[in-house]
This record gives C-alpha cells, structure tokens and sequence, in this order.
C-alpha cells in the first residue's frame, strides 16, 4: 500500500484537499522564472515529498505526516508572509503567491491539531 492508495479510501473532501495542494504547490514551477518566492514554494515542495516519504514509510498513515508540513511550510509561510507587500493581486504570480499563503495556513492548522493529537495517543490517519 502506498500512500496515495490511503489517501484515495478517504471521502471526497479530504481527496479534493490534497489533490489541491499537490497542483497548487507543482504550480510554482510556472512561476520560478519570475518571482524568488515560487522558487521557495517549489523547494519547500519538493522537500516536503521527500519527508512525507519518509515519515510515511516510518510511522505509516498516521496523523505525524503533518510534522512535514510544519517543519518545512511554518517557515514558508513566515517568509511569504514577509514579502506579502511584494505579492501584487493584480499580477497572476502575485495571486498565486496568495492562494498559496492562504492553502499553507488552512493546512497549518490542522497539521498542528493532527501532531498535538498524534502525540495526545489519536495516532489513526
């Protein structure tokens, strides 16, 4: 079983979810040309898929995988939300770095619920 075989027994809403960060986050390769914060985006993205396979293979399907999240995304949002005056909502670059921003947050809270839980003994998926 691998993870996205886990990740596809889930409801819909859950599936959705995912699917959206996965194209939102393999979107920043249309912007790394231009604008250094996708090249983080993409570099946060690509370390995650390296640490979420290994916190997977580790621990399983269990509610650690957020850990990844927040040891490689808190930064990125902090950094992004740094360099918000630079993100301008009239450029695609600039929404785009806003619809990341906004994605990562949503999906912060509930990594950190999802670890404080792991840790609490709820280690279920």
């Amino acid at each position: 079983m691998d993870m996205m075989q886990d990740i596809a027994r889930e409801g819909p809403l859950l599936q959705s979810w995912v699917y959206w960060m996965i194209a939102l986050n393999t979107a920043a390769i249309l912007f790394v040309i231009h604008r250094v914060e996708a090249r983080w985006v993409l570099a946060a993205w690509i370390a995650n898929l390296f640490l979420m396979g290994f916190l997977y293979e580790t621990y399983g399907y269990t509610r650690i995988l957020g850990l990844s999240h927040i040891v490689l995304w808190t930064p990125l949002l902090v950094y992004l939300w740094r360099r918000r005056s630079h993100f301008d909502s009239a450029s695609w670059g600039g929404r785009y770095l806003w619809l990341v921003s906004v994605t990562i947050l949503v999906s912060l809270v509930f990594d950190y619920v999802d670890l404080v839980r792991y840790f609490l003994g709820d280690q279920a998926a």
